[in-house]
């Protein structure tokens, strides 16, 4: 009865090592998403300064939409990690650049204009493999969490200390601002 009782506590502490390498294995997964995702935000912040310059060559006047951008940008830039924080910074900055995006809807010189057309190319590229990552990231996330919320990988991951983690979504208020189309008039 003892060899009985000792084999199944081997068997349970096996079965509890490999649910937690399971659950690190994705955690590190997760983070080598948000590591793309990561990149392609660190090529948007490059091109930021280009841009907010393009758009100051024809609309210097409106400084209130160009120093949005830039505050956007540094405070984006300021916060590390895949945190709520950094998710936040980001979706304020996306709806920063399309306030920028709106304002140079309205100068069709802008429009025109050779550089600023390659960074909008450019910027489109970069956006593009920013949904990409992030859809790569909220998988790895949604993999995490669906796992840590089963039994028994619940109960492991709370004596770890694993918890659920947070999906990379723009917020709702941003999402409208965003998705929605500028308002322009002449």
């Amino acid at each position: 009865m003892p060899i009985a009782l000792g084999a199944g506590a081997l068997l349970l502490v096996l079965y509890a090592i490999g649910v937690y390498n399971r659950l690190i294995a994705l955690r590190i997964r997760r983070g080598q998403a948000f590591a793309d995702i990561d990149v392609q935000l660190h090529q948007r912040y490059d091109l930021i300064p280009n841009l907010v310059e393009a758009v100051r060559g024809y609309a210097g006047h409106e400084a209130k939409v160009l120093e949005a951008v830039t505050a956007a940008r540094t405070r984006a830039e300021g916060v590390k990690g895949a945190g709520a924080d950094r998710m936040k910074a980001e979706g304020l900055l996306a709806g920063a650049l399309t306030g920028l995006l709106a304002v140079a809807e309205a100068y069709p010189d802008l429009k025109a204009d050779a550089q600023f057309q390659r960074l909008m190319a450019e910027l489109s590229d970069v956006e593009n493999k920013i949904a990409a990552a992030r859809r790569f990231f909220n998988n790895a996330t949604q993999e995490f969490n669906a796992t840590l919320a089963q039994f028994p990988a619940n109960v492991v991951g709370a004596l770890f200390g694993f918890a659920q983690e947070p999906f990379f979504e723009i917020e709702a208020g941003q999402d409208d601002r965003v998705r929605a189309r500028p308002d322009v008039r002449f």
